[in-house]
């Protein structure tokens, strides 16, 4: 690296400004809540550097090289001093140290002739950094004040390239599902892991500073497979400060438009306004600080079902609390408690609706109530043990309560009407109370080591998460389900007696327990500066998951996944302007407690049919309004409890003794280079590509007891001793479980059935066994391009555009399925039986062909900017589900539709049907989302007043985002369902948010 790259890169750190919102490539050689600082100095230089608002100071030695190092720096604002024998050696150097990175400042001689160096304001876009190999976008609360910029965790996560809003709330990393992310606050883990969709969140006054992860990241960071989301909050300084925000929500709101056959919403004026204050300082000059918050959150929804004949009207009138204490006790030891609650109670009362009038047709109807949220918090230790030895150690607690119940709960069935739609027609739509708490306990240990060209980093964490779950249908406890008799006319595996029309299936679900995951890591990295211009990073993670049952036995147990990570970056001309990267990863995905909840605890699914004779009235004793309730005719077969009988049994039989664990691999090649002094653009390419599945399949056919093997007794599977039942394990691969072989009906030793070739049973039309089928394995690829170009902020206007193209495609979307609106992490429809992914390969749900990103702020003056930001994406591929398929007479979820002889006259065997792939029927339209804001910033005395006017969806459309995609009921082959095409989810309406701010 030549003086001018030097040079550009310390004016870079000592202007404050080594935070990117482009493409950023960021050094990974920092902790999940802090950064560090290195660079170069005279040989034997006594470095200092100094936090002028904590009083924080720390010493180093330069070593023989000059080289030094300051690890695991609490985010902020620094002054860089060398010194040599006592006299100074140049000008103290301002620095600042961001979330995730580390910054590189040379002191010391030529570094203080910066006077060749234009600067244009305040900021002058990142050098490029030619020790990293991470690909990181970082932002800060400043520039997100700047932008509009909704006041979510997630959408600043969508400012990253290749990220995407997706289904249940949550984010698509890189292809990946919703349900493949880890969130860190703080450095604690607040990821859900019931369903790892969701994580725990803080009010946006709070945070600090964020960091987007999107590939190539360190060792240290695992148990994901698509992206992470790190950030820091605030803390306190010597100076006392205080102030108040105010956010008005859902302001001049747009309503949708409700178009006669398309299901859709009728929403109402909604109102989501939070109020916080905040205060924070000294307890003791430059030893002890503080910073607390309170918010006050007033949240009022009115909307409808999908149908428009339910109105729900929910409020929620929550506190949140949140404190940081930073202990400095000397200048080698630093303690820190974070803690924060976010306890959440709505509450949401049900009514009758007409929303062509937009009247309600009765009295409050039901009331439920849900509970979420929880108490957290995290103590960590940093000790600078000597000048190249440094360690951290974190404790710390994540709570997440999720329950639901109802007025009702006691006194009303569940009672849903199938037959023309899925309606709910008893006194409650509770379909479930609920009473879980989820908590983490989380320890970890991390520690730098510097050794002259090497930076050795390793450590250690790990996660005992537990579930204490209840949870059981309303009522009686029956979920009742009125049908039509399929075309088939066999019910429950029985054939039905004609004239009947329609059967009931009444549906006993309930389980409840304490369900413990033990996840741990080992990790050591070496950071190698093989030559002044190329730096290789070599890393080995080492992890493991335990999934245990109710009763405390391991029930899913996966170790010595060894997960290698190697980075290089090359400084092509050694003047820190132009790059090229690479990594090249393996990341592993933890399986979810839901897995452990459903299939390994005292779990009951008891399903019993009977012939449908009508209605009968129900009147709610709490109303006195008189409900339709169905008559339970003849029952048409035994009952079925082959997913659980309420008991903890021998899971043996139910999971793959020899489990795979579900990873990543990821291949990123990169180029980086400045275009001027405040202008830089970036290109990346990607390859991801998920390996294996873990996922319940049905084994109806174990190869065992065949002599018996028929159809006779009408259960449609083969008899005792060959169908074992669902079973968690890898679909494709050989799965090791333990059946019945002496053909006894009692399980008594294990075998390998290959599921690639093995594991479902096939008959003839005249139901005599034929011999087996297997699963196709799964598969998923994510390949894009990714082109970023920023002008950076210089106090008058900035600019960042993106452009990804990209593909993802195979036949799993991940542990949830989007298409199918399945949110149970790893018991997906995907791989029930051989048939729903049969020939399924292709674009999955996450493919966005085309995405674009602009964003950009222009101050006028002083007092007065504006900000815009545009997403204009491609739709996601739709695909149509058939119910059969041309290889049995399965009726579920399968790729083929039925094209010809689907009626019951005509045998499985003569139906003719046609392929349609996935993702090929059609794509949803493009979508279009600009925000604008107006800001406005004032100083009055020592108090300064921010207010902010932000507009999302300015243009107020209304594309469709997700569609029905199932064509043929499920229940019957050929028979077409009317919704299919019909638009689910549509762009929320226009509407504003206005921001009051002020502090001293």
């Amino acid at each position: 690296m030549n003086s001018k790259g030097l040079r550009r890169t310390a004016l870079c750190i000592a202007m404050g400004v080594c935070l990117s919102s482009a493409l950023s490539l960021q050094s990974a050689h920092a902790a999940n809540d802090d950064g560090s600082l290195v660079g170069r100095a005279t040989a034997g230089a006594e470095v200092t550097v100094r936090n002028p608002d904590t009083g924080f100071t720390r010493t180093v030695r330069a070593d023989a090289n000059g080289n030094y190092r300051f690890p695991f720096l609490p985010v902020g604002n620094y002054t860089l001093q060398a010194n040599k024998d006592g006299a100074p050696l140049g000008q103290p150097i301002e620095v600042t140290v961001s979330l995730g990175n580390a910054a590189n400042v040379n002191v010391g001689g030529d570094a203080t002739n910066l006077a060749t160096v234009q600067v244009v304001g305040s900021r002058v876009v990142t050098p490029v950094d030619v020790t990293s190999t991470e690909s990181a976008t970082n932002v800060t609360r400043e520039e997100l004040g700047r932008l509009p910029v909704e006041r979510d965790v997630l959408s600043v996560a969508t400012l990253a390239p290749g990220v995407n809003k997706g289904e249940f709330g949550g984010v698509s990393f890189g292809g990946s599902s919703v349900a493949e992310n880890t969130v860190y606050i703080n450095g604690l883990n607040v990821t859900d892991f019931y369903n790892r969709v969701g994580f725990s969140s803080l009010p946006f006054s709070f945070f600090q500073e964020f960091q987007v992860k999107t590939g190539g990241y360190s060792v240290e960071f695992g148990r994901t497979t698509g992206g992470v989301i790190n950030a820091v909050t605030r803390s306190g300084t010597n100076e006392f400060q205080a102030g108040a925000d105010m956010v008005f929500d859902n302001l001049l709101q747009a309503h949708s438009s409700n178009k006669p056959g398309i299901i859709s919403r009728y929403d109402e004026t909604n109102k989501n306004n939070n109020y916080s204050v905040w205060g924070s300082g000294a307890l003791i000059k430059d030893r002890l600080f503080f910073f607390g918050i309170y918010e006050k959150r007033d949240l009022d929804t009115t909307n409808t079902n999908d149908t428009g004949e339910t109105q729900f009207v929910d409020s929620s009138d929550n506190d949140f609390w949140g404190a940081k204490l930073d202990w400095q006790i000397n200048d080698s030891h630093l303690l820190g408690l974070f803690a924060f609650s976010d306890k959440n109670e709505n509450v949401e009362d049900s009514y009758p609706f007409d929303w062509t009038t937009g009247n309600r047709l009765d009295s409050r109807e039901n009331r439920t109530f849900s509970q979420s949220g929880g108490d957290n918090w995290a103590l960590t230790y940093t000790g600078y043990l000597t000048d190249t030895f440094s360690m951290k150690a974190l404790y710390g607690k994540n709570e997440r309560n999720s329950s639901v119940n109802s007025l009702n709960d006691d006194a009303c069935n569940l009672v849903q009407d199938r037959r023309e739609s899925s309606d709910f027609i008893g006194c409650t739509s509770n379909t479930a109370v609920i009473d879980r708490t989820d908590e983490r306990e989380a320890a970890r240990l991390d520690f730098e080591w510097s050794l002259g060209y090497h930076l050795l980093r390793f450590g250690a964490d790990r996660e005992t998460n537990t579930s204490d779950y209840l949870s059981r249908y309303p009522g009686d406890g029956l979920r009742y389900e009125i049908n039509r008799v399929p075309g088939s006319r066999r019910v429950n595996g029985t054939p039905v007696r004609d004239g009947v029309t329609a059967y009931v299936r009444t549906r006993e679900v309930a389980n409840e327990g304490e369900f413990e995951t033990l996840n741990t890591a080992y990790y050591v990295e070496d950071n190698w500066s093989v030559t002044p211009n190329v730096v290789l990073n070599l890393g080995l993670r080492l992890e493991a998951f335990d999934n245990k049952d109710a009763a405390g036995n391991s029930y899913i147990k996966m170790d010595d996944m060894l997960a290698p990570r190697f980075g290089f970056s090359w400084d092509v001309n050694g003047d820190a302007r132009t790059k090229v990267f690479g990594n090249l990863g393996r990341y592993f995905l933890p399986v979810a407690n839901v897995i452990n909840i459903k299939q390994a605890g005292p779990f009951l699914d008891a399903r019993r049919f009977f012939e449908f004779d009508g209605f009968t009235t129900f009147t709610n004793p709490s109303t006195g309004r008189a409900y339709p309730a169905p008559i339970l005719g003849a029952e048409i077969g035994t009952v079925d409890d082959t997913q659980g009988n309420g008991m903890v049994g021998d899971l043996r039989s139910e999971v793959d003794a020899d489990m795979d664990p579900v990873y990543q691999d990821e291949l990123i090649l990169g180029f980086q280079s400045m275009l001027a002094d405040n202008w830089s653009w970036g290109v990346r390419g990607i390859y991801r590509r998920l390996n294996n599945a873990i996922d319940d399949m049905e084994i109806s056919d174990t190869g065992y007891c065949q002599g018996n093997v028929d159809k006779a007794d009408g259960d449609g599977y083969s008899d005792a001793g060959s169908y074992l039942g669902f079973v968690m394990g890898n679909p494709g691969k050989p799965t090791s479980v333990y059946v019945d072989t002496d053909c006894d009906g009692t399980p008594d030793s294990y075998t390998t059935i290959d599921t690639s070739q093995a594991g479902w049973a096939l008959y003839d039309d005249a139901g005599n066994y034929l011999g087996q089928r297997g699963w196709d394995k799964p598969k998923r690829t994510y390949k894009a391009l990714e082109f970023v170009i920023d002008r950076a902020w210089d106090d008058q206007w900035s600019f960042n555009a993106s452009y990804t193209l990209s593909y993802s495609e195979g036949n799993a979307e991940g542990p949830v399925n989007s298409d199918t609106d399945f949110a149970d992490s790893g018991r997906t429809e995907a791989f029930d039986n051989p048939f729903v992914d049969f020939n399924g390969v292709g674009y999955l749900p996450n493919d966005h062909r085309h995405q674009f990103k602009f964003r950009g702020t222009y101050a006028f003056n002083e007092n007065w900017q504006v900000g815009a930001t545009l997403d204009a994406q491609s739709g996601r591929p739709v695909s149509e589900y058939g119910a059969g398929n041309p290889v049995d007479d399965t009726e579920f979820l399968s790729h083929y539709i039925c094209a010809q002889n689907c009626t019951e006259d005509f045998a499985p065997s003569e139906r003719i049907y046609r392929l349609s792939r996935r993702g090929h029927y059609d794509r949803l339209p493009w979508t279009f989302d600009l925000g604008a804001s107006i800001s406005y910033h004032t100083t009055i005395g020592r108090s300064n007043l921010n207010a902010k006017l932000a507009f999302y969806n300015l243009l107020d459309q209304e594309r469709v985002l997700e569609v029905d995609e199932t064509l043929e009921d499920q229940n019957g082959i050929g028979t077409l369902r009317p919704e299919f095409g019909r638009g689910t989810v549509y762009q929320s309406p226009r509407y504003a948010q206005l921001m009051v701010s002020i502090d001293f």
